[in-house]
């Protein structure tokens, strides 16, 4: 195994200089790990905005007024990601009430979150509505209760989508599969569930049924999913009108477009695709006599995972003469469990010898005390790659932060962000020795 070429980046906010270094965003790796040590975080935040407003411009160029693109919180969230998103004009998707707190202390209207998850405690619903947020997205009949005690509580009328599950099997890794029938998320249309939840929502008076949501699953790029999504949707709230009498405004299709970790992920141009939804969706609706209704999208991965970069100091190489070879770094699964979880695709470079041949394979392997601590196998190193050398990781920003772990008592990296102008700045500080005992008792 042997490449004697530059690697084939998997986004064009990296670049090699004539030094062999590594550039993200027209920064030298090198001199970022320098000032803010490793393992690190970085995230591009012209490519946050950039991929804002290509959502953004795509949603009004397709679809009716006050249809809006949600950034999916669970993707990453911190408070500058939240203020960055309310500058861009983003609504957003929000799952627990950390992911609440932290988009207000970020200044963000909550007006414009969308509250899911398949089990929000009393407590959960509670704290949403005495903090303003818009609309909840309900999973369940237990729910729709809950919501209808807590607003009659508070004399208000809550804004509702209800999740319904389509039976749209994506392909894609079965653990963020969550379309099909047998899905935790959601109410069946094959089962008659979701016609009975919707009969339940339009019975309280506490509770304003706005319209539907639909996940489909996440990293999809076949054609048609989103399109296959919205015909059936379309389908489901016209039987509901000619029914029931509900004409539903709104309908939320989730998220999910793939993003290019590796050389052999499409490329994919969400305008168009955006646009090929919306034509299947006008056209079903013309087919049905049914209004157009506003739309939501909730992009996460799309959004931020292009847009990070994780830099790591290398610890030790380890060849085993006739097996194979092992290069250990600073950080692992505690910042970035994807590859342990889903066996997930990376494009991982020796960040400062990207001009010397590459003739060593090996597994990149992290340093807790885990044999499943991998970052990724079967990558091809310089043969001189060792201890102090620096490596990256590409495509980050999506569920590496957002899912790291404290796991051997092991600091989070700090996330730090990267502007235009060549200057960079600590969007979140590395924990200390001190955070991971601050609540010990």
């Amino acid at each position: 195994m042997e490449s004697n070429h530059l690697p084939a980046f998997p986004c064009d906010n990296l670049t090699a200089d004539d030094n062999g270094h590594l550039r993200f965003a027209g920064h030298d790796a090198a001199a970022l790990a320098e000032k803010y040590g490793t393992p690190l975080y970085l995230l591009d935040e012209a490519r946050i905005r950039r991929n804002c407003r290509t959502y953004l411009d795509a949603f009004k160029a397709y679809y009716p007024a006050g249809s809006l693109p949600l950034y999916a919180s669970k993707a990453n969230a911190c408070k500058q990601l939240y203020r960055i998103m309310a500058e861009e004009g983003m609504g957003v998707d929000v799952v627990s009430i950390g992911e609440i707190y932290t988009a207000k202390k970020a200044g963000f209207d909550l007006s414009k979150a969308f509250f899911h998850g398949n089990n929000k405690t009393d407590f959960d619903i509670a704290f949403a509505m005495d903090n303003g947020v818009g609309t909840f997205v309900a999973d369940n009949e237990e729910e729709l209760a809950a919501i209808e005690r807590e607003a009659a509580q508070r004399n208000l009328r809550q804004t509702v989508l209800l999740r319904i599950t389509p039976g749209i099997d994506t392909h894609t890794y079965e653990a963020v599969n969550t379309g099909k029938v047998d899905s935790k998320f959601g109410n069946a249309i094959a089962t008659g569930q979701a016609e009975a939840i919707t009969r339940l929502a339009l019975s309280l008076p506490h509770v304003e049924l706005r319209g539907f949501h639909c996940h489909v699953g996440s990293q999809v790029f076949a054609e048609d999913v989103f399109e296959r999504a919205a015909v059936i949707m379309i389908d489901f709230m016209a039987d509901l009108r000619d029914t029931r009498g509900f004409t539903a405004g709104v309908l939320n299709l989730g998220g999910g477009y793939g993003v290019r970790y590796v050389e052999s992920d499409p490329h994919l141009d969400i305008k168009e695709k955006i646009g090929s939804v919306s034509e299947a969706l006008k056209a079903q609706c013309e087919k049905r006599r049914f209004p157009v209704p506003v739309m939501h999208m909730e992009p996460g991965r799309s959004i931020i995972a292009d847009a990070g970069l994780t830099l790591y100091t290398v610890g030790a190489v380890k060849r085993i003469p006739g097996y194979k070879n092992y290069v250990s770094i600073d950080g692992g699964m505690t910042d970035n469990p994807r590859f342990a979880l889903y066996r997930s695709a990376y494009t991982c470079v020796a960040a400062t010898k990207l001009n010397e041949p590459c003739t060593l394979p090996a597994s990149l392997v992290g340093r807790c005390c885990e044999s499943g601590d991998i970052i990724q196998e079967d990558v091809v190193f310089p043969a001189s790659i060792r201890r102090g050398d620096l490596v990256a990781v590409c495509t980050t920003g999506a569920y590496n932060y957002a899912m790291s772990s404290n796991y051997n008592r092991i600091p989070r990296p700090a996330t730090v962000m990267l502007r235009e102008d060549g200057s960079d700045y600590v969007a979140v500080e590395r924990e200390t020795l001190d955070d991971l005992t601050n609540l010990d008792v």
